[in-house]
């Protein structure tokens, strides 16, 4: 099954002038089906989107501001990320926001916003029905409205408030993975776009990554260009002339993860320095939706060999996949005189902390990031937070 996922994933980004001379025959005999699937897909999103606007379809309307963060591809945009920063954000001002995640892929996301965020007046609901999940939270702890006047000052100031209760009222919900999540009304849609990889050969699931096609921006609120330090300017620019053919004017935003430090696995309070990799040999262990970028920032910390194992996106460790890896380091280690290092996502340590324990004495680090807005083009962090402030004060509710 791994096998077959790599497949498909290796048809789903190959530009369609180099399939011939890029995929294996195994690769091509899948695309006939794959089409086959990809059309079936595209006229099952396209009737669902009709039974929505038809008002045949249901579509839930929570008592507080829900904030959608999605994409357009599947895996590797930076969703859980832009989640957690907004959740803190707003948590800082004293709203206390709940997080609406879907749990899929053995929760691995939820586990690591539950880890960050501990402490925090942050609320995490995971279910797949998120609107009885919101119910159950909202019926637990009550809410608030943002259109009061404590409120909007709250959301208008910048001092940061010093107490976090868990217990107060919910004050805005913020959707994990949320565009294609049609039953719920959101108040604001945050388009994550993976700069290094945007849309793949530019076909609808299977035989492409996109969920939908590339009119579905013209929903969008704010699109959001993550991983953008690490393309060249073109790469940008042609995005943004993307962007341009989207029907309304758009604000676009820039992000990056920056790296901050390890832990160690099996010590979450642990913080290790990012220079413990200087000159060191490294095996960079994932199972996510866009390795690449994870590779390249360990590439740019200084290690002098860097090799990888990839797996599909929320793939759950096994034994024999430690065997696999163990396999790696011994031939690593037999190469270069030097024991290596393994490096894994913080993904991948949450999805299964145990199982990468029985690596020993191979030390495994886990690579700790924080997504950072940054300046460009006269899109800030401030300029991000204000169009934000803006929707939710608009909220109509009573």
């Amino acid at each position: 099954m791994e096998k077959l996922r790599r497949a498909v994933n290796q048809v789903a980004y190959t530009p369609l002038s180099q399939r011939f001379s890029t995929l294996s025959p195994l690769q091509l005999s899948l695309i006939p089906l794959l089409s086959l699937a990809s059309y079936l897909y595209r006229f099952t999103i396209s009737l669902r989107h009709r039974l929505y606007h038809l008002n045949l379809l249901t579509v839930h309307r929570l008592p507080v501001p829900v904030i959608s963060v999605g994409n357009l591809t599947w895996g590797g945009n930076g969703k859980t990320p832009m989640v957690e920063f907004l959740a803190r954000w707003l948590a800082d001002t004293g709203i206390s926001p709940l997080i609406l995640t879907r749990g899929y892929g053995g929760s691995d996301e939820a586990k690591m916003l539950q880890r960050h965020l501990c402490g925090t007046s942050v609320k995490i609901g995971v279910g797949s029905n998120r609107a009885a999940t919101a119910h159950s939270f909202l019926e637990q702890h009550g809410y608030m409205n943002l259109c009061g006047s404590t409120c909007s000052e709250r959301l208008l100031s910048h001092e940061k408030v010093k107490n976090h209760s868990n217990s107060g009222p919910i004050g805005a919900a913020i959707l994990d993975d949320g565009m294609q999540h049609l039953s719920l009304w959101r108040d604001l849609e945050i388009v994550m776009v993976n700069a290094m990889m945007p849309w793949g050969n530019g076909q609808l699931l299977p035989v492409g990554p996109l969920r939908e096609p590339l009119t579905a921006l013209n929903r969008a609120d704010i699109i959001v260009i993550h991983h953008a330090d690490l393309v060249v300017k073109q790469d940008i620019e042609a995005l943004e002339s993307t962007f341009r053919e989207v029907e309304k004017v758009l604000p676009v935003f820039f992000t990056k993860m920056a790296p901050s430090h390890f832990l160690k696995v099996g010590n979450t309070s642990s913080r290790i320095p990012l220079k413990v990799v200087d000159n060191k040999t490294v095996l960079c262990v994932s199972g996510i939706g866009f390795a690449d970028s994870f590779i390249q920032r360990i590439e740019e910390m200084g290690s002098t060999i860097v090799d990888r194992l990839d797996f599909s996106d929320h793939h759950f460790f096994q034994l024999k996949d430690i065997d696999m890896i163990r396999a790696r380091l011994q031939e690593l280690e037999s190469k270069f005189a030097a024991k290596p290092i393994v490096i894994v996502t913080e993904k991948d340590y949450d999805r299964a902390p145990d199982v990468l324990e029985r690596l020993k004495p191979f030390d495994v680090l886990v690579l700790c990031c924080n997504l950072q807005i940054l300046a460009h083009k006269g899109s800030t962090e401030d300029s991000f937070k204000t169009i934000i402030k803006q929707h939710l004060k608009q909220d109509d509710r009573v």
